[in-house]
């Protein structure tokens, strides 16, 4: 693993409800090995359930097989919504997915936010963060190898041991991607590393980013840790005005989905994406020419002090032709020039 700053990409998880997805599996899996010949240091899959009309991949059956489609890149769970899940399910699936993928698992998680979500699981307002917290903990004690005994809120275990240990010693690294300061500050002390979420503006990043630290040092931690990073929205072509054609028509439709998913209510005050897209657009995304592109990634490096970012090309609908010329013109000019 690099020391240097690292660009990963978001797998393109996500798609039209008309979309024949025996060809758009295969475009992802294209885009995968493109992606890790293009010099992305790893690749993300997030989670969400329920998410029609959207026709949506899971994360760890998939990056099972993106596993045996790339060599040397990282594998991310990013995000798993944790609050959801049995925390003897969640260490035992992604232990597996640590040696499927050689070691090459790094593992996100996040409280989650959609009620749809929350109702379907049987997950009471009032106990998700206690849940999100009690399940980090027991996952975490799992992957030592150690037999845990735990009589918590929501799980009881008695000297339970998992039939698989994750390939990493004591388990992948964890980043817990948080948009609220009382979240970011928990992610300092018990995470390994914090995804800020793009969808803020960059003030109110740079504020978050001075909690992050404040906390880091209570923790007695280092600043940066090696998996401090920002997902941001990007796409990039020969010019700003052809790369605003192509990407803000899916952009919209995604943010308008957000929306009416209530994401935008887990934010900081005064963040909202109940704008027009070109308001959005505006100390949010990244969707220009190179130059700008490039101009835009080292401006949120250098402010922000990440170690890693993460870049969305792609929204459900997208040809997948406008997907892999992103690519190629990150790997061709973007990336050599803002890794270091």
């Amino acid at each position: 693993m690099s020391n240097g700053f690292r660009m990963g990409f978001l797998l393109p998880v996500e798609h039209a409800a008309t979309d024949n997805m025996r060809e758009r599996m295969a475009n992802v899996l294209e885009a995968a090995r493109l992606a890790e010949q293009a010099g992305f240091a790893y690749l993300d899959a997030p989670q969400h359930y329920l998410a029609a009309p959207s026709q949506y991949l899971h994360c760890v059956p998939l990056l099972a097989r993106v596993a045996a489609e790339t060599k040397s890149v990282d594998l991310c769970t990013n995000i798993i919504q944790l609050t959801l899940h049995n925390p003897v399910q969640i260490a035992e699936e992604l232990a597996t997915l640590d040696l499927i993928s050689d070691g090459r698992l790094i593992a996100g998680f996040g409280r989650g936010y959609r009620e749809d979500e929350f109702q379907a699981f049987g997950i009471a307002p009032g106990s998700r963060l206690s849940r999100f917290l009690e399940t980090l903990d027991i996952v975490k004690r799992l992957w030592t190898g150690q037999a845990v005994t735990a009589q918590g809120k929501h799980f009881s275990l008695i000297d339970a041991s998992i039939g698989i240990r994750p390939l990493q010693e004591g388990g992948p690294p964890i980043i817990i991607a948080a948009s609220a300061d009382k979240m970011i500050e928990r992610s300092a002390h018990i995470a390994d590393g914090w995804t800020a979420v793009g969808h803020c503006t960059l003030d109110v990043l740079l504020g978050q980013v001075e909690v992050y630290k404040q906390a880091l040092a209570d923790a007695g931690k280092p600043f940066p840790p090696a998996h401090y990073r920002i997902a941001l929205e990007t796409y990039v072509a020969q010019t700003s005005e052809q790369a605003r054609k192509i990407a803000l028509p899916y952009v919209a439709k995604k943010y308008a989905g957000y929306a009416s998913w209530g994401q935008d209510d887990e934010l900081p005050d005064g963040q909202t994406f109940d704008l027009p897209i070109d308001e959005l657009l505006v100390g949010r995304f990244n969707i220009g020419s190179v130059e700008e592109v490039i101009e835009r990634i080292k401006m949120y490096r250098d402010r922000m002090g990440i170690s890693e970012m993460g870049v969305r090309l792609y929204w459900g609908g997208m040809p997948h032709r406008d997907l892999l010329s992103a690519i190629e013109l990150m790997g061709e000019r973007v990336i050599p020039a803002v890794i270091r």
